[in-house]
């Protein structure tokens, strides 16, 4: 299999949009370690636990507040910036936030996406945007089979919804870009876990938070599924495929699927956290069934079916469950410690680069 080129990398100018996020951070980090200039372009982080601040990303990249939808700041960031590849993380990623905040959602989802494509376009020395979507994309009618890139998108819910839409807005900016300058493409990865992550809903920082307090984790659905992946596995898809669209090849400019090749059940994921967590002798970790029946909707069952990007891109996930869930958990116990975390973090990116496929 491929892995990013450190080369391609060493001296370019990058944005990334939602540097302070979960992704993003991990993002900046490894291009930082690759040598390239990175902008970030984001509202502040929501908590001072998360990649972001624990590992001190702004301090190894130049980071920028703004919001997506204010069309002239992050315009005069783009010009002042002049970046040759944009990563568009950026957006209102909590399931739940959006079932109690749909049109805040849509703004951010939809219209931000817009407002960076738009950008992108606007500025001839961008060549290539990265935007990053979800695997909630599809139209899912729970038939337990994985989807792939041309299935129909659909959203039963106000985040998928919203990332189905900005899949469509996207595919429609690049069919109508009048030369070949730009390249464009999605991705839309499965559920991903690992250190950093401190979102509020989310079955790995949940566990966290109860581990850290000797509380059993409450969860939701026990028995649902879904393609479970450490993050650096997709982002290294997409740094790969940014370089491939800067090469102007149109077979690049599409929609791209980076998930694992089966989906497992959340208590697994439980049961494994609870176990590493106890064997570091910091607490005491244990979860139990909280189903709740007025719960807003949420699929049961997703899958995904990467071969596009396994057999044209070259990308396959690179760690096994297990070991994603076991570098996960070493980066919330080291944390949980009080152990500096930019050192930790950074080793795991070069312990990614160094790995044998999975």
């Amino acid at each position: 299999m491929s892995l990013p080129e450190p080369s391609f990398w060493r001296g370019r100018r990058v944005l990334i949009t939602g540097h302070t996020g979960f992704k993003g951070g991990w993002l900046s980090l490894w291009l930082a370690q690759f040598g390239a200039y990175v902008t970030g372009y984001a509202l502040p982080p929501e908590t001072g636990e998360g990649i972001y601040a624990a590992t001190g990303v702004g301090n190894a990249i130049t980071p920028v507040t703004g919001d997506l939808r204010d069309r002239t700041r992050l315009r005069h960031c783009i010009e002042l910036m002049r970046p040759d590849v944009i990563f568009h993380l950026a957006a209102q990623a909590i399931v739940r936030r959006a079932h109690r905040d749909p049109a805040g959602t849509y703004q951010t989802n939809v219209v931000g996406t817009s407002e960076v494509l738009e950008a992108a376009r606007h500025y001839p020395f961008t060549r290539a945007v990265v935007v990053v979507t979800s695997d909630k994309v599809y139209e899912n009618r729970e038939l337990a089979q994985p989807f792939v890139e041309d299935d129909r998108l659909g959203g039963n819910e106000p985040y998928s919804a919203s990332k189905a839409a900005a899949e469509i807005l996207t595919n429609a900016f690049r069919a109508n870009l009048p030369d070949n300058r730009l390249g464009v493409a999605t991705v839309r990865a499965g559920n991903v876990i690992g250190g950093g992550d401190w979102g509020e809903d989310r079955l790995v920082p949940d566990a966290v938070r109860a581990f850290r307090v000797g509380r059993p984790l409450d969860v939701r659905n026990p028995n649902s599924t879904r393609p479970w992946q450490h993050v650096l596995d997709p982002l290294c898809g997409y740094i790969m495929l940014a370089e491939r669209l800067v090469t102007g090849d149109p077979i690049w400019r599409t929609a791209w699927n980076f998930g694992a090749e089966t989906s497992e059940p959340v208590y697994r994921l439980a049961d494994q956290m609870a176990e590493h967590w106890n064997s570091a002798g910091i607490g005491h970790a244990s979860w139990g069934s909280a189903a709740d029946p007025n719960a807003p909707y949420e699929a049961t069952t997703l899958q995904l079916d990467s071969t596009r990007a396994r057999s044209i891109l070259d990308w396959q996930p690179r760690l096994t469950l297990p070991e994603a869930i076991g570098w996960t958990m070493d980066w919330y116990t080291r944390q949980a410690m009080g152990e500096p975390m930019y050192g930790p973090t950074s080793a795991m990116i070069d312990s990614y680069m160094g790995l044998t496929p999975a």
